[in-house]
């Protein structure tokens, strides 16, 4: 049953993928991708992690697609067009980009695993404790990248 589910998870995944890809619309494109991140989670389920399952929901489910949606309502972006100039050399790119990122990886020894990350506890001593300063330098990125992209969407900015 197990297998089951991971090959339904996955085939969600690689369809939601494939419609972000293809939409013609960003806001399908946005609801393509909430569906495949929601299936992410559910294959975090599968890997008995349930907090990252419930993080995976809670932040990249919830919070970046809200504010994606958020986004393309105040930029009133353009939300139907033409999406694909060049497919091919974009195809192309893509497969040499992902040949290139995966050959060094795949010559990583496998890693061997002391301990991990078992309860929420565990989590919030190292987002607090040790890792409080990157925590914090990267929300006042988001914040910045935020307002960045409301200046730049501004109607009524000098040209």
């Amino acid at each position: 049953m197990t297998d089951l589910a991971f090959y339904g998870f996955a085939a969600v995944v690689l369809a939601a993928a494939v419609a972000v890809v293809t939409a013609r619309s960003l806001f399908r494109a946005v609801f393509a991708l909430a569906a495949g991140l929601t299936a992410t989670a559910g294959l975090y389920l599968l890997l008995s992690a349930p907090l990252l399952a419930a993080v995976q929901i809670l932040l990249y489910t919830g919070g970046v697609l809200t504010l994606t949606v958020f986004a393309l309502v105040v930029a009133g972006a353009n939300t139907e067009g033409d999406r694909f100039r060049r497919p091919i050399p974009a195809a192309l790119l893509s497969l040499a980009v992902f040949a290139a990122i995966a050959a060094p990886v795949r010559k990583l020894p496998t890693p061997y695993v002391v301990g991990g990350l078992s309860s929420g506890k565990d989590v919030g001593v190292y987002l607090f404790g040790v890792y409080l300063v990157p925590f914090e330098l990267l929300s006042v990125l988001l914040l910045g990248a935020v307002f960045g992209a409301l200046l730049i969407a501004r109607k009524d900015r000098p040209a």
